[in-house]
């Protein structure tokens, strides 16, 4: 594993090449080219991907060419629909691969162990997929208010709020591994349309997204438990991680009290506990 992060994932100014790690681009091509890779293979429909994967000296190159990017594949996948789900491109590249992955709706986890607590996540990589603290606060208060045991987890730059709250028992986990730990003790997950909601779903734990600016659709959790609440109309939508307006109404225009009602029955079909 080579850890590498590309200048143009940024979320402002990504093209900013004055800006652009240059040395460890060429220290990364070299790395990757001594390797002699056989194969590269890219999962997103993404041209700067594409260009990585030629620059890397493998011999085969597999991806799913956009705006011409196919010159620097070897061998071009078909595009899954455009409204598909996301894990259909995995598949469509696991079965050029000679392998068979499940479809989505076929996919099962074993049995869990009877979990009580929730575990809600208040964080994002985005600010525009962050639902309003305040209302995850009154959410937690109604939960337990009914009796449910709630821990709850942030980014970072939210703990000092939630601390304010008087939420000393607030988590901010900074290594996958020590938010797996927190999994590992949950019965259900409430979160934004994030990571952390999709590692609770490959942990086998049932998922309740607040969407905003995606598609459920296309980016739920993959668990057949998943749940979630789509964000309002915009003329936009979807737009990703950048929003034309100065707060991402689709989101933010979910109150409290309208998710309450999907929320509650959601931890109690999981939970149990009072109506």
């Amino acid at each position: 594993m080579i850890p590498f992060v590309a200048p143009w994932t940024a979320f402002r100014h990504k093209y900013n090449f004055w800006h652009w790690p240059w040395k460890e681009m060429s220290d990364l091509r070299r790395k990757l080219v001594n390797e002699n890779f056989e194969l590269g293979l890219s999962g997103r429909p993404d041209p700067r991907d594409h260009v990585l994967l030629k620059i890397s000296g493998a011999k085969k190159r597999l991806g799913f060419p956009q705006r011409g990017s196919g010159i620097f594949l070897t061998d071009s996948l078909a595009s899954p629909a455009l409204m598909e789900h996301r894990y259909e491109y995995w598949r469509v590249a696991g079965k050029a691969l000679g392998l068979e992955l499940p479809a989505r709706q076929q996919i099962t986890f074993p049995v869990r162990n009877a979990r009580k607590l929730v575990l809600v996540h208040s964080g994002a990589g985005q600010s525009v997929r962050v639902w309003p603290l305040e209302n995850y606060h009154k959410l937690i208060q109604r939960l337990r208010g009914n009796n449910h045991f709630v821990q709850v987890v942030c980014d970072v730059e939210q703990r000092d709020w939630w601390l304010q709250r008087n939420e000393p028992h607030v988590a901010t986990p900074k290594t996958m591994t020590g938010l797996i730990a927190l999994l590992d003790q949950t019965g259900v997950f409430i979160g934004n349309d994030s990571g952390p909601g999709h590692l609770a779903a490959i942990n086998n734990v049932p998922t309740f997204t607040i969407f905003g600016p995606q598609l459920p659709e296309c980016f739920a959790p993959i668990h057949p438990q998943a749940e979630w609440i789509e964000g309002h109309a915009c003329p936009y939508k979807p737009c990703k991680d950048y929003c034309h307006f100065s707060t991402p109404r689709c989101l933010w225009r979910i109150t409290e009290e309208s998710a309450w009602p999907r929320v509650r029955t959601f931890v109690q079909s999981h939970l149990g506990g009072n109506a």
